[in-house]
């Protein structure tokens, strides 16, 4: 049965972007990202994708079908549906959700199998902790410093506490990857 991953990469202070909503500096490295171990197991074991609207539109939705590294069906969880569907092929579909998170993981959990459902996006991640659906968290730290920016974890509302347990560490370059089993 497909796992629900979460998680993102991260600045040292817990900040998912700087101020002004970029993330340059949380990804100097990503060509050499692309070819580590973390991904490639990420990439290997993933069967679909759930983002949110803005994590959809900061690409191009139409270089998906080329270049994305997860060539897996996309849930986009949006309140309107665009008028142009991007780009698709054999692998990669895109699926635009409007009833909410839950209905997009069941049909990202559907189209994955036995893979992996990835969580793209800081409020996808925050609704999915919040509504007990996420089974792992994978957070990469860089070391940089932002002060302030989105927090991952800023509104979270769930009743309790959520309990972690460490499953695997990976280190590439300056990249420290974390990655968490939630503990139900």
């Amino acid at each position: 049965m497909a796992k629900v991953i979460g998680g993102m990469t991260l600045s040292l202070d817990g900040f998912a972007s700087d101020p002004d909503g970029n993330v340059g500096r949380l990804y100097p490295d990503l060509e050499s990202l692309a070819h580590t171990e973390m991904l490639q197991e990420e990439i290997r074991t993933t069967g679909a994708v759930v983002m949110g609207r803005r994590s959809y539109d900061m690409g191009d939705p139409d270089s998906f079908a080329d270049s994305y590294e997860y060539q897996a069906p996309i849930f986009v969880l949006t309140h309107h549906v665009p008028a142009k569907k991007p780009k698709e092929n054999d692998a990669l579909t895109v699926t635009f959700v409007t009833d909410g998170i839950e209905r997009a993981i069941a049909q990202a959990k559907a189209a994955a199998g036995n893979r992996n459902v990835i969580l793209i996006g800081a409020s996808i991640n925050q609704q999915c902790l919040n509504a007990g659906l996420c089974d792992e968290l994978h957070i990469g730290i860089m070391p940089v410093l932002f002060g302030s920016g989105l927090r991952l974890f800023e509104h979270l509302q769930m009743p309790d506490h959520i309990t972690l347990e460490k499953i695997r560490i990976f280190e590439a370059g300056e990249r420290t990857d974390l990655w968490y089993q939630i503990v139900h």
